[in-house]
């Protein structure tokens, strides 16, 4: 294991889509571990297979589909956990079983109900089960910077006794402060012979905005993988953001003396993308990905960068995938500049699907005056998750004024199937979604609608998320288009998409 070395281990797929209210499909969890296959992350969680039918499908496709990268599922130290994580990930390139459990007494006594014993006891059994089926385990002590430092430590040396070759020390509660943090790690390398020889991580969560602090005192103090999610997505305030340990690993290589495989230029691509999937607005003075990271309002600013552009910039935006929307496209563009254009933004795609994407691209060509590779990302992401709806928005029709009340009709296809939907409200919105719950056959109730441009300028692809409630549980949908309406419905038919994959919906 080259020292210099940290590992980037991804969970946007696991612990990232447990933030609220994102739902993502397994094509949509596909489409975001094939990017970050491209990023070139070391390790992709693909999920939680235990927690749920869909959650399985997405991790056993992201097993089959994604080469170059290990491919995590994770497991409660619990054997059917493990079991059915392994049956997720077995045909998988590079496959690893991450199981844990918590070891801190607040968990032991009102989560677990176990003495310390019995965990230690589970651990190591469940370390042992999970080597017998994969070679590459790794193990988890949860909620380790509230555990006892010498009972963490029995319990971290029992797992590496049975064979696992990764040890994970999370901040679950994101309560560590950096100098705290690093201090815990560097003792339990002296309390734990066995670490030596196997990597150490670090998960920590943004509870008190420190997840990336403590990540980098850890990796000062021996840790050799991180944990983190794209735009610092997951529970609660989050996880540790990848794009900030990345960057702050390759600006401040000469102190740090650690380097990454990250492609850095894909960053700002990826994070477009989980953005643009979750539904989750990347605030816009983030780091390294927010709107403004790279802005300049004022004017001793703009004079020093006008004239030296590291006098106010200790990054180049060009680095992270930033700026790289000068490829601009139009309606008279042929299939051969949509090819090149498209192979530029580092998709490969084969005859038929270029053929399908010239037919969508030249549609939002007639409408729109120039195309960037912004947009093409957009439109090739719709593309995708068109061509694995069950429900298609076929055709619309609204007719809304100030003196009369909004109708509208639309007809939805299944399976080649018409099915005819109209409405009566209050509203054009609401006519529309009603109208689409008529032709389905169902009723949903709609939780939160957002509409936001992708680019500048009036003829801006608008792109809408909506979240709908279908018998009791919420489901996402995303989609865009030139009209707002029409992104609206088909948000709104994708929500009962994956309404329908969850058997929500007949």
């Amino acid at each position: 294991m080259d020292p210099h070395r940290v590992i980037i281990f991804d969970t946007t797929l696991r612990d990232g889509e447990q933030s609220p209210g994102i739902s993502l499909n397994s094509f949509e969890k596909l489409e975001i571990a094939e990017q970050l296959a491209r990023l070139g992350v070391d390790v992709i969680e693909a999920g939680f297979p235990i927690s749920s039918p869909g959650d399985f499908e997405g991790v056993e496709k992201i097993a089959r589909s994604v080469s170059g990268v290990t491919v995590c599922a994770l497991a409660r130290a619990i054997e059917n956990d493990v079991r059915t994580a392994w049956d997720a990930i077995k045909e998988a390139e590079r496959p690893r079983i991450h199981t844990f459990i918590s070891t801190s007494d607040i968990h032991l006594k009102h989560q677990l109900r176990k003495s310390r014993e019995e965990v230690l006891e589970t651990a190591r059994r469940m370390v042992a089960l999970a080597v017998s089926l994969c070679d590459d385990v790794e193990f988890s002590a949860m909620d380790a910077t509230r555990s006892d430092p010498d009972y963490l430590a029995a319990v971290l040396q029992a797992a590496i006794d049975e064979g696992a070759c990764t040890i994970n020390i999370p901040d679950t509660v994101g309560y560590a402060i950096p100098s705290e943090f690093g201090d815990f790690v560097r003792e339990q390398f002296k309390k734990v012979p066995g670490l030596k020889d196997v990597a150490v991580s670090v998960h920590c969560h943004n509870d008190l905005g420190l997840a990336v602090a403590n990540s980098l005192a850890a990796v000062e103090n021996g840790a050799s993988q991180v944990e983190c999610a794209i735009n610092g997505l997951g529970e609660r305030a989050g996880n540790a953001s990848l794009e900030e340990i990345v960057m702050i690993l390759e600006t401040r290589k000469r102190t740090l003396g650690r380097a990454t495989g990250v492609k850095t230029v894909e960053i700002a691509r990826t994070s477009r993308l989980v953005s643009q999937l979750t539904g989750y607005d990347v605030q816009p003075n983030k780091a390294i990905v927010g709107k403004n990271a790279f802005a300049h309002e004022s004017g001793i600013h703009q004079d020093g960068v006008l004239k030296e552009r590291t006098t106010y910039e200790i990054m180049n935006a060009a680095s992270v995938g930033r700026g790289q929307s000068d490829l601009v496209l139009g309606k008279h563009s042929g299939r051969h500049a949509l090819k090149a254009a498209m192979e530029e933004l580092g998709y490969n795609l084969s005859e038929e699907d270029l053929n399908q994407a010239f037919v969508h691209f030249k549609k939002v060509a007639d409408k729109k005056k120039q195309i960037t590779a912004v947009d093409l990302e957009h439109l090739v992401s719709e593309e995708i998750r068109e061509l694995t709806d069950i429900y298609e928005l076929k055709s619309y029709e609204v007719s809304s004024s100030s003196e009369f009340v909004p109708t509208c009709q639309v007809i939805i296809e299944k399976e080649g199937e018409k099915l005819l939907g109209k409405s009566f409200s209050g509203g054009s919105m609401e006519s529309i979604f009603k109208a689409i719950d008529d032709a389905v056959g169902t009723k949903g109730k709609l939780k939160d609608y957002q509409v936001r441009s992708v680019t500048e300028g009036k003829d801006s692809l608008g792109e809408v998320r909506v979240v709908v409630e279908v018998q009791g549980k919420a489901y996402a949908g995303t989609a865009l288009s030139i009209d707002v309406v029409e992104a609206s419905a088909k948000a709104y038919v994708r929500a009962l998409n994956n309404a329908y994959r969850a058997g929500a919906v007949t």
